[in-house]
């Protein structure tokens, strides 16, 4: 396959990726809203609209500006495929994207590369099979473990699951670039000691932490000792 054809073969792609991630998120918006609405239809009962309109522009006011920016960072580190089925799927920070990483590790690709777009999409792709495997099995088995489940002593480790899941994948990406994470990591901790309740405000402190680091990449590239 020539340069030609290869170009050729990766818009056919990426259009046709699009495409049907378009119609997926419709489909899934639709089916979002379809379910509370219908279950309101049967039963004869609904929300109080005036409500609802004012909670949800409440809401959108907080959360527009960490999901824009969210899919300005991730969208060109997983391509267009893997995009669309990360934010239908969710779990973006937490899963598919450190799935995403680590396949392109794995297989040597760069970002913004068709290799790279097409690894990002079938490694979320499986990611999200996987994970409805092990949620549809945890549901089946939730009943005859949930003694276990609520025994006193595993309660502090359940209530450290986050934390010990986050701290393992930062720790990876940290560990490779030490000189631009160690202030942001430093600020941020010190933060949260002195102010806890900022733990709720976490969506508006990631960009914060995120401009640091830009900002101490771009000095020591500009003083030779990042390249």
């Amino acid at each position: 396959m020539n340069g030609t054809e290869r170009e050729q073969f990766y818009e056919k792609y990426e259009n046709g990726a699009h495409r049907i991630g378009r119609i997926g998120l419709s489909v899934g918006i639709v089916m979002m809203l379809a379910v509370p609405l219908t279950m309101g239809w049967l039963l004869g009962t609904g929300p109080d609209w005036k409500a609802f309109g004012l909670g949800f522009v409440q809401v959108a006011l907080i959360y527009w500006t960490s999901g824009v920016m969210e899919f300005l960072v991730y969208a060109p580190m997983l391509g267009s495929g893997a995009s669309y089925l990360t934010f239908i799927t969710g779990n973006v920070l937490n899963l598919k994207l450190p799935c995403a990483v680590n396949a392109r590790e794995v297989c040597g690709t760069e970002v913004g590369t068709p290799e790279n777009d097409i690894v990002s999409t079938l490694s979320v792709a499986v990611s999200s099979l996987v994970t409805t495997a092990v949620l549809a099995i945890g549901v089946l088995c939730l009943v005859p473990l949930r003694p276990i489940l609520e025994n006193p002593a595993l309660v502090p480790a359940f209530n450290n699951v986050i934390p010990a899941l986050f701290g393992a994948l930062a720790f990876k990406y940290f560990s490779k670039n030490m000189k631009i994470a160690v202030v942001p990591l430093a600020f941020m901790c010190v933060l949260f000691v002195a102010a806890p309740s900022l733990i709720g405000s976490v969506s508006f402190l990631i960009l914060l932490s995120g401009a640091m680091a830009i900002g101490i990449a771009y000095w020591l590239f500009k003083k030779g000792k990042l390249e």
